[in-house]
């Protein structure tokens, strides 16, 4: 045996056993079970350079996972199983030449190459101090003494990411082996730069030069000239203001930050929930090489920041850059936030170009360097627990960058935004939710307020769940909504396209929130008259909304469901506080407090979309006792764009095949049934079908009373407000009075009926109902601003009465009547 053979023998066997005793893999992905490999042919690993301790590492991890042999085999003592390819001083390697001739002796079979890339931590390229400069990974090629140390420092947190097998036998033609080699060699580091984008990130820039390239730039130059000007200031303070501004915006993203916030916040969730489940992440792995990331969640807690960070740094993925309020740069907790990627912006630029022009251009240069980002679209949270309307600012400067990329920079384009969908079964905001919704006012955050949470982490808050939905590639999305904008300067296309953006995604999002025990429960119980309900009809009709959700028509729902039965939901529910039972002689009764309800009213609005279609159906119902197909769709055509724009559920395609599923899902349920026909051709299965609700079964007419009431509130705010400006001649109102007017009915009607539900009455909600009138064109504005309508409007609104039954119809009219006069 040559000499050399037996020292590095010698060195092996110690290295080996170290790696073994001390080494412990946090995530492979995917997971060794999951690796379709072929059954012929010779899996031969790559790693993307020389590295003993990945080498050694590779090889205990194929003997403790089952994956084929990383050591020689003795069939094919020629054939490395482990292949390095070459560093930048080993460029004349050629390290595939041994394999191609393998297959040219052996032509019945084939090498299947595995990519292999191996994460001792994980830093982006950036300098963060002495530790990680010797020790994490990153985008700098790592010396022996450097990897030495990663060992014994970040033995404890290694990653291991399989790439998808590939042919070598494919790849041959009929070129030298040479050229086949270096063709392998390109693709095979192709993929290992995507995959470190994907783990690592882009190469960060040390903050004060990004500081200082922002400051520089034509645009901001350009700012400070003009600022300076208006101000009649030098320009060199303006300088210096707009460089205190890239201060104030800019994030310090820091590996030992990161690190230290993945241990706290492992511990925060294991005390504060009973598990956080991740849905949907494959997805986002599939364009996280070659795409940059806009992950746009909905915004329900202070929480949302941290969970997001967490699940994607746990599951191998570069956490974002957050957008955060400034109102969160705070002492303590803004310099952590900041160096866990957060950079910061105030709630309005107006009139103040050059902070403008700071922020656009560090948001330019986060996008064109291919950063992940993360803003919330709605703004703020949500207190009503309704998903917000987006808000345009964010979304207009990450089209604006996107554009000046593609068409003056000749980037490729390759922007994807991810919906991500959070749902709790129990914030930790919910008292200060209602609180603000009773008109008090928001209260600062502070860090002892902040702070305070941990004084509650002995309460149960159930578990929470992290849904990423449908990703939305820009480019092809503009291609379809505004096709010039590839060609076009002119900003007007981004006025039409940002609309169109933000409802796109305000709808995948929705389409992703999550079903969980609380919200089921909420769904039903706040449908009943006075928060109470037998536990027995409690547990059929959640069986129903499951049933429904699970069998909806393609488009409107994609919700996670949740395990378990119905009384295990009802039980979870009460051991978080939200319900109460109570028995009684002819069967136990299930009861919500006032507050209480306030309380389960956040989470019934997460999820109420979900049925909104079936709520429809089954309220149409309520007061008719038979439709035809054609006239439930005439009836329901009109008002549903506009209860969809509110729920912000994506536009179906056909109403009239979705109202038919419908039908005939509650009639397996058995809610509904099919009429008798009246003439002959219906007889024969040629006219319209027709459908009636049950007449002898009180049980099934209740379930079909729940589901309709689901969306009565929604109904009613659209005929007060609907009343509101038809009680008046055309163009007598504007959009802010009519909300308002309709606003202070619903308050009205909310009081006299003892709900106890501030979001019933909520301004927002009748801005965005004018809105749907405007959008469908039932309304629009004249030179003064005010809204004009049509006979169509009247006529429609005269034919959707007949959904009310009399006493709510004239309770309605009532409140809607204008108010006598003394004369």
């Amino acid at each position: 045996m040559p000499r050399t053979s037996v020292l590095s023998g010698l060195v092996r066997r110690p290295l080996r056993a170290l790696i073994r005793a001390w080494v412990r893999v946090r995530l492979t992905e995917p997971s060794p079970a999951s690796l379709v490999l072929s059954s012929t042919a010779t899996t031969v690993y790559v790693l993307p350079h020389p590295a003993l301790s990945d080498r050694l590492l590779l090889e205990s991890l194929c003997a403790s996972r089952g994956l084929p042999e990383a050591a020689r085999s003795p069939d094919a003592p020629a054939l490395r199983r482990i292949i390095a390819l070459p560093g930048r001083r080993q460029q004349g390697q050629a390290p595939f030449l041994d394999s191609l001739a393998w297959l040219h002796a052996h032509p019945q079979q084939d090498i299947e190459l595995l990519p292999v890339s191996v994460f001792w931590g994980r830093a982006p390229g950036k300098r963060f101090g002495v530790w990680s400069l010797l020790t994490a990974d990153d985008w700098k090629l790592t010396g022996r003494l450097r990897r030495a140390l990663a060992v014994l420092v970040h033995g404890r947190s290694v990653e291991v990411h399989f790439g998808a097998p590939l042919s070598l036998r494919a790849l041959l033609d009929t070129r030298p082996d040479a050229l086949t080699n270096r063709k392998v060699a390109r693709l095979l580091r192709v993929h290992f730069r995507r995959q470190r984008i994907r783990v690592l990130g882009p190469d960060l820039s040390h903050r004060r030069t990004l500081i200082d390239g922002v400051v520089a730039s034509p645009a901001v130059r350009q700012a400070i000239s003009e600022t300076a000007r208006a101000e009649g200031r030098p320009p060199v303070r303006v300088k210096a203001r707009a460089r205190r501004y890239g201060h104030e915006i800019a994030s310090n993203m820091s590996y030992p930050v990161l690190r230290l916030l993945d241990g706290l916040l492992e511990r925060l969730w294991t005390r504060l929930y009973d598990g956080v489940d991740v849905h949907g992440l494959d997805a986002v792995k599939a364009l996280a090489g070659d795409h940059t990331l806009v992950y746009v969640p909905c915004h329900r807690s202070h929480i949302d920041y941290l969970l997001l960070s967490y699940v994607l740094f746990h599951e191998g993925l570069m956490p974002p850059h957050i957008a955060a309020g400034r109102n969160l740069d705070m002492p303590l907790i803004g310099p952590l936030l900041r160096r866990g990627g957060a950079f910061f912006l105030r709630r309005s630029f107006k009139g103040n170009r050059l902070y403008r022009a700071v922020f656009h251009e560090y948001l330019d240069r986060l996008l064109s360097r291919g950063h992940s980002l993360e803003y919330f679209i709605e703004g703020g949270r949500s207190r009503s627990g309704r998903l917000l309307a987006p808000r345009p600012g964010m979304l207009a400067m990450t089209l604006r960058s996107h554009a000046l990329g593609v068409t003056h920079r000749g980037q490729p384009g390759r922007l994807a935004f991810i919906p991500v969908a959070i749902g709790y079964e129990r914030i930790l905001e919910s008292d200060s939710y209602q609180a603000e919704l009773a008109g008090k006012p928001k209260r600062r955050e502070t860090p002892l307020g902040l702070l305070g949470v941990l004084t509650r982490l002995r309460q149960p808050f159930g578990r929470v769940s992290v849904t990423i939905g449908t990703p939305l590639p820009l480019s092809p999305f503009l291609d379809a909504e505004t096709p010039e904008w590839r060609q076009s300067d002119d900003e007007r296309w981004q006025q039409r396209a940002v609309p169109k953006l933000g409802e796109a995604l305000s709808q995948r999002i929705n389409a992703a929130v999550p079903l969980n025990a609380v919200n089921l429960v909420a769904l039903v119980l706040l449908a009943t008259s006075h928060r109470a309900i037998e536990r027995e009809l409690l547990e059929r009709q959640l069986g129903l909304l499951v049933d429904l959700a699970r069998s909806a028509p393609p488009g409107l729902s994609a919700a996670q469901l949740p395990a378990g039965s119905p009384g295990e939901w009802i039980a979870h529910a009460e051991a978080l506080g939200f319900i109460e039972r109570r028995s009684q002689a002819l069967g136990e009764l299930i009861l919500a407090s006032p507050s209480q309800a306030g309380l389960l009213s956040w989470y019934r609005n997460n999820v109420l979309h979900h049925f909104a279609l079936a709520g429809l159906v089954a309220f149409a119902f309520r007061n008719n006792a038979r439709f035809s197909e054609e006239e439930l769709h005439a009836l329901l055509a009109p008002g549903w764009p506009v209860l969809a724009h509110e729920l912000h559920i994506a536009p179906t395609r056909d109403l009239a095949a979705a109202l038919s599923a419908t039908l005939e899902r509650l009639a397996e349920e058995g809610l509904l049934e099919r009429d008798s026909p009246t003439n002959e051709a219906e007889d024969a299965g040629e006219g319209p079908r027709r459908w009636r609700r049950p007449s002898a079964r009180l049980a099934t007419r209740e379930q079909l009373h729940l589901l309709g009431r689901l969306v009565q509130p929604s109904l009613e705010r659209g005929y007060l407000l609907l009343a509101s400006l038809l009680r008046l001649p055309s163009a007598s109102l504007t959009r802010e009075q009519l909300a308002e007017q309709s606003g202070r009915l619903a308050e009205r009607l909310a009081l006299l009926s003892g709900l106890d539900a501030p979001e019933f009455f909520d301004r927002r909600l009748f801005e965005g109902l004018v809105e749907s009138l405007e959008t469908d064109g039932w309304v629009w504005r004249d030179d003064a601003g005010r809204l004009g309508y049509g006979p169509a409007l009247t006529a429609t609104a005269e034919h959707i009465h007949t959904l009310f039954d009399p006493t709510l119809r004239h309770r309605l009219r009532q409140l809607a009547a204008p108010a006598p006069t003394n004369d």
